[in-house]
């Protein structure tokens, strides 16, 4: 099963174990799902990581370990198709990752933009806790 995480539940499985971010995370590192993702995502969570705000949250030596993991083991994408399809054009990028690696989901707390358009081309667009259901009944 292929798989898309946004940004914001990248940092949200640094930021709390045990949470439905992390427990997705962990079953990547356990091989039980395979992640795409792009340089542009890898770029966007070294930027974002670095925020003032997440530096009381996140450790920096994480958030290396997490984009060198993805180097490494998931399916990281050089060329992205240009997609106009969310409100907020910072999520077209993700749902080009989505939509270029065949991603079955892309898993986001985005609510009002995201979850809102429920599928991209053949992909579910849903939440993590959501998410944790599918991989549940696996």
């Amino acid at each position: 099963m292929r798989v898309v995480l946004d940004t914001g539940i990248l940092v949200a499985a640094l930021i709390s174990t045990g949470t439905p971010p992390d427990v997705i995370y962990q079953a990547w590192r356990r091989k039980r799902l395979q992640l795409v993702t792009s340089r542009w995502q890898l770029d966007e969570f070294r930027r974002v990581s670095r925020y003032p705000k997440l530096r009381p949250f996140l450790r920096h030596a994480e958030a290396g370990r997490l984009v060198r993991g993805l180097r490494r083991a998931a399916i990281v994408l050089d060329a992205l198709p240009s997609i106009d399809l969310s409100p907020d054009p910072h999520d077209n990028p993700i749902l080009a990752a989505a939509v270029a690696g065949r991603a079955d989901y892309l898993v986001t707390g985005d609510r009002r933009d995201l979850l809102a358009l429920g599928t991209v081309e053949s992909t579910r667009i849903v939440t993590a806790r959501a998410f944790l259901e599918v991989i549940a009944g696996r």
